[in-house]
């Protein structure tokens, strides 16, 4: 796949922050960003060329960005399939691809994905009935998460059950849609690893990062991970398993379950980039965002050296607020998302303490 030179015009469908951190980084790199967002004024169509305000499905608002695009990614996973086949019949290229988009889509799939290039999930079990629960809660044991197969996101769609009497609530709560139950992992932390695969099979990884969550919610990483060589080793080769089994173009984050020793198990991934990799913003000379553009337009992958170590933390709902006084600290750098209002736990920014490079 050629290069696309600067001047083209990229387009993203979902124009929140995510789609707004690509555009500027894009932007950067001389290209031109069209955003597709159901919502006016989002923002990223703020800091954008241009963007249609249209329901992602909508087959006039696909087929003009189908035309006017060079090329066409996303800033979230539960773009539908038809959007992508339609833009794509107008003439853009889209990545990352289908089959990417297919298996983070459903939690089912991706786990069976994932156990098929040898990175291990922890136990599953397929859910369709109550009677299926069951049999899942006899097999798997309990405690027990049950998860949507589809759709959820910072700890939606998911329901603990620590007895067989919890069972018929959980189910009901789900709304008796398909689901996955999974075991429950003894881990010792939680991980992260933010790799891109460009079109000519090239493979750039970042170093892990250590995740702290808060009710469901992500509120800190730290980067680069305090790790030994076995567990770098083992999430390198996760990492590129994933992107060689999808026949990746683009950024990936993928979550991992830390149980020491270098074992590690896949909790899931994205396809696309992360808030676990926020941090390469102001650790990495390419961050997370100019690598994707990077990938999706067919240039070289940048460098993944970090030259700092990075505390990202989450600015959740009000929290935006103290934006005056944290802007004023030497060691951290805002990064806010120019949305409004600020809803308790909506992700409003996030803020970059940077530290010396320990070696």
């Amino acid at each position: 796949m050629d290069a696309l030179p600067p001047g083209s015009t990229l387009g993203i469908l979902g124009g929140g922050q995510l789609g707004r951190m690509l555009s500027q980084a894009a932007s950067r790199l001389g290209f031109d960003v069209v955003i597709l967002d159901p919502e006016e004024n989002s923002p990223a169509g703020r800091v954008s060329r241009g963007q249609i305000v249209a329901p992602y499905d909508d087959p006039n608002a696909l087929d003009v960005m189908g035309r006017v695009c060079d090329a066409v990614t996303f800033e979230f996973e539960n773009v539908p399939a038809a959007s992508v086949d339609r833009i794509r019949a107008g003439g853009a290229r889209v990545a990352p691809g289908p089959l990417a988009l297919a298996v983070a889509q459903d939690r089912l799939d991706e786990k069976t994905f994932l156990n098929g290039v040898r990175a291990t999930t922890v136990a599953f079990h397929a859910v369709s009935t109550i009677e299926d629960l069951h049999a899942g809660l006899d097999r798997l044991g309990m405690p027990a998460l049950l998860k949507t197969r589809r759709e959820g996101y910072d700890g939606k769609g998911q329901v603990w059950i620590k007895s067989t009497r919890d069972a018929a609530e959980a189910w009901d709560a789900l709304g008796g849609r398909p689901c996955i139950l999974e075991a429950r992992a003894d881990f010792v932390r939680e991980l992260s690893i933010i790799a891109a695969r460009g079109p000519d099979g090239s493979v750039a990884i970042y170093p892990l990062g250590e995740n702290r969550h808060a009710g469901g919610v992500l509120r800190t990483t730290v980067a680069p991970a305090a790790v030994d060589a076995r567990t770098d080793k083992a999430a390198r080769r996760i990492a590129r398993a994933v992107l060689n089994g999808l026949d990746y173009v683009g950024v990936v984050g993928i979550e991992l379950f830390d149980l020491g020793e270098g074992r590690l198990l896949v909790n899931e991934i994205a396809p696309r980039v992360h808030n676990t990799g926020h941090w390469t913003q102001d650790g990495c000379a390419c961050d997370q965002f100019e690598q994707h553009v990077r990938a999706v337009m067919g240039w070289p992958l940048g460098a993944t050296l970090p030259h700092s170590r990075v505390e990202m933390t989450n600015l959740l709902g009000d929290e935006v607020d103290r934006w005056a006084a944290l802007s004023g600290k030497a060691d951290l750098r805002i990064h806010l998302y120019g949305k409004s209002p600020a809803r308790p736990g909506r992700k409003m920014g996030h803020l970059n303490r940077v530290r010396p490079l320990q070696h």
